[in-house]
């Protein structure tokens, strides 16, 4: 799972200073105001957070510019990001619903047309 949509980028049209506190809000789904918060608190009670954000801010790529399409684009590969597994559930889910609806129309016009459904028939 390392295609370029599930990597980590900082977020420099978005952020701050560096775009690291943006990069982790766009790759966890998290509001960015939150990890800045979060950012802040640990800043001044342990004092070393801001190495690890200079370190990131150094070695971390920047976001490209087209890496999603749209905001629902965006959303489906932060869940991808989160949990693997229950984004191929929901994908096979839809799947499986776009198939039931097809059965539907091709149940609906093999009813109705004897010659359409003996051709269907032949070519299983």
């Amino acid at each position: 799972m390392n295609t370029p949509r599930t990597r980590f980028y900082r977020n420099k049209a978005e952020g701050k200073f560096l775009g690291v506190c943006s990069g982790i809000a766009d790759y966890t789904g998290v509001d960015a105001i939150w990890i800045r918060l979060g950012f802040l608190v640990a800043m001044f009670t342990l004092g070393w957070p801001i190495l690890v954000y200079f370190a990131i801010g150094m070695f971390a790529e920047t976001k490209p510019t087209a890496l999603y399409a749209d905001k629902q684009e965006e959303k489906f590969w932060q869940g991808v990001r989160q949990s693997p597994a229950r984004s191929a559930r929901e994908v096979r889910s839809r799947f499986r619903e776009i198939d039931r609806r097809l059965a539907r129309v091709e149940e609906h016009y093999v009813d109705n047309n004897r010659a359409l459904s003996a051709e269907i028939e032949s070519l299983r």
